[in-house]
């Protein structure tokens, strides 16, 4: 049995159901799970003094492209719109490799940690000639390097430019060549017990990159393997118009017919529903990854979360692809969302407190996960610690509930820690050697963008 004990935190806030912020407190977690919260101060293998601390839920990721990583901040694509923006992309993502896939990850996921993030699924849907096995490989690796808890996606595309898609022909593969790699991804690295540190969910990218029948052979299998199901959807107006010229219908529509709507299933945007679709969402249970950066730097709209949220869907947080971000932190996602709220829906927006829990609990019901999300007894040992006697936070830690959204933090965290280890500890990740991994990730993005 391994324990940790974060004692004398100035504040701890939970985001239980009570939304309970404890004062002086301990918390001990055991073997992974939070064994105890309060002011008492009981021994463990590990003490990390956390006086003068505000201690936070580790935040949850609930939609990323890790390989987009080494393709951001591109200047031929800054301008371009989603359709354009990925014909583009395409002809640099169709020559990834584990090593680009390996480093990228570590880069992403890393600044995720730094940045309080716990829990990051990823969706990644490019197999350059069907290399499926050895690109998730390299994501589980990179995850198990730096301690962070992932939900990886066997995503995937079969409709090419031939086909009216947009992917070049290298990049997708035939149905049958889909699932099967699904599955065996889904036997490989699904784990579904309580405080797991491996997932896998099916996601096939878009539905203008992946067909009909894969949609419906995907949703078929997933309930089979009891994992979940995730795609793109209602991210433009493009998009949109694809959809009903192709298939006569609006994409929530066609997505319903295809059996892709419940409470195992989660969309990434979901900018461009109607009053009627998000009655269906909050009915069926059906999520939404919000990526408001990604959002407002493609000029794709803005997610309707404040109507979502008085409807009762399930709303997650997210950073999206670094390539549509430049960044992978979801502490600057969690203020952009206020922000833009702020601006478009006045006294309707979600206030700093519920951005926290939409990044926090949010993203843990989108991800179909009782077990991350707030801090409990019995939930995973799954948090991180900012100091509060700093200059930039003076006057700004009177509501810390609020804090992380109307003022935000910018900078590394002083404390990430997962499954009850210490994965940040004085802003820098304590699994690999940092400088090390910017060396040989230069090298790698380089590499991979002179090919």
């Amino acid at each position: 049995m391994s324990s940790l004990l974060i004692q004398n935190a100035s504040a701890v806030v939970t985001c239980d159901g009570g939304d309970t912020v404890l004062e002086n407190a301990g918390i001990l977690i055991r073997d992974g799970l939070i064994a105890d919260l309060g002011p008492e101060a009981p021994e463990a293998d590990e003490t990390l003094d956390a006086s003068g601390c505000i201690v936070y839920p580790g935040l949850v990721n609930t939609h990323h492209h890790l390989y987009q990583t080494f393709s951001r901040n591109l200047p031929q694509v800054q301008n371009l719109e989603l359709f354009d923006w990925l014909r583009a992309l395409y002809e640099i993502w169709k020559n990834l490799d584990g090593e680009a896939v390996y480093h990228s990850s570590l880069v992403g996921m890393g600044e995720l940690l730094k940045t309080g993030c716990t829990t990051c699924f990823d969706h990644h849907y490019v197999f350059p000639g069907g290399s499926s096995a050895g690109l998730l490989d390299a994501q589980f690796a990179a995850a198990e390097d730096l301690g962070i808890r992932m939900a990886a996606s066997r995503g995937s595309m079969d409709l090419s430019r031939k086909d009216g898609g947009l992917p070049p022909d290298s990049v997708v593969q035939t149905v049958d060549e889909i699932l099967r790699d699904s599955q065996a991804a889904v036997e490989k690295y699904h784990d579904p017990s309580f405080n797991s540190m491996r997932t896998v969910a099916l996601a096939p990218c878009s539905p203008f990159s992946a067909s009909r029948e894969l949609y419906r052979q995907s949703a078929l299998l997933a309930r089979e393997l009891g994992v979940r199901l995730h795609t793109h959807l209602c991210e433009t107006k493009d998009e949109e118009r694809y959809v009903l010229e192709k298939y006569g219908k609006r994409p929530l529509a066609y997505m319903e017919d295809l059996e892709w709507v419940g409470s195992d299933v989660w969309y990434a945007h979901g900018i461009h529903f109607n009053d009627g679709e998000l009655k269906l969402l909050a009915d069926t249970g059906t999520g939404v990854a919000h990526c408001p950066i990604s959002n407002m730097k493609l000029s794709s709209g803005v997610c309707r979360v404040p109507e979502m949220l008085r409807l009762g869907v399930p709303v997650g947080l997210a950073v999206d692809g670094s390539a549509s971000n430049d960044g992978s932190n979801l502490l600057e996602e969690l203020r952009a969302a206020y922000l833009l709220h702020r601006l478009t829906s006045s006294e309707r927006a979600p206030s700093g407190y519920d951005l926290l829990k939409i990044a926090a609990r949010g993203g843990a019901r989108v991800l179909g996960r009782e077990d991350v999300g707030s801090l409990e007894v019995g939930k995973a040992g799954d948090l991180f610690l900012i100091r509060r006697d700093r200059l930039e936070l003076v006057g700004a830690d009177l509501d810390v509930k609020s804090m992380l959204g109307t003022v935000g933090f910018k900078g590394p965290v002083d404390y990430t820690v997962v499954n009850g280890k210490v994965v940040v500890r004085e802003g820098r990740l304590t699994g690999i050697d940092e400088e090390k991994a910017v060396r040989e990730a230069r090298a790698a993005v380089s590499a991979y963008l002179n090919r």
